[in-house]
């Protein structure tokens, strides 16, 4: 122990080492917490979109995105819906958010005439503008 006249007692030398334990738990507990919180960041369903050249689009606002796929199940975000709850669903989405951007997942095996009627819907809610989300070509 220390005892103010420049010398050490013996057997309490001062550690030259940094203890790791603290910090080795903290990055177990941020590991575990990622790996629980990744999962849950994908979104929507899983389409296997069509390809295309187009650059992405750079938005910071979160849109509403109505995925169809190849048998024509409708979902909007991640829930289910039909063509008959579409509209009013948007519409009232709409009345909250007058700057609502929608984007369309189409499968790539989609039938055009089931995202052409998911279009007209959206336009009887009131929404102008239709963003089509592709995958980059390969």
């Amino acid at each position: 122990m220390w005892a103010g006249n420049n010398r050490w007692d013996r057997g309490s030398e001062p550690i030259g080492e940094i203890n790791v334990t603290p910090l080795v738990d903290v990055m177990l507990v941020l590991l575990i917490i990622f790996m629980i919180t990744a999962p849950m960041l994908t979104q929507g369903v899983d389409v296997d979109l069509p390809d295309n050249q187009a650059p992405a689009m750079k938005q910071n606002i979160e849109p509403l995105v109505i995925s169809i796929q190849k048998d024509g199940t409708i979902y909007m975000q991640d829930k289910p819906t039909t063509l008959a709850q579409l509209s009013p669903r948007v519409a009232a989405i709409l009345k909250n958010n007058k700057n609502l951007h929608v984007f369309i997942r189409g499968d790539a095996k989609t039938p055009y005439e089931a995202i052409a009627r998911v279009m007209v819907d959206l336009e009887n809610a009131g929404i102008k503008k239709v963003g089509l989300v592709t995958e980059p070509g390969k």
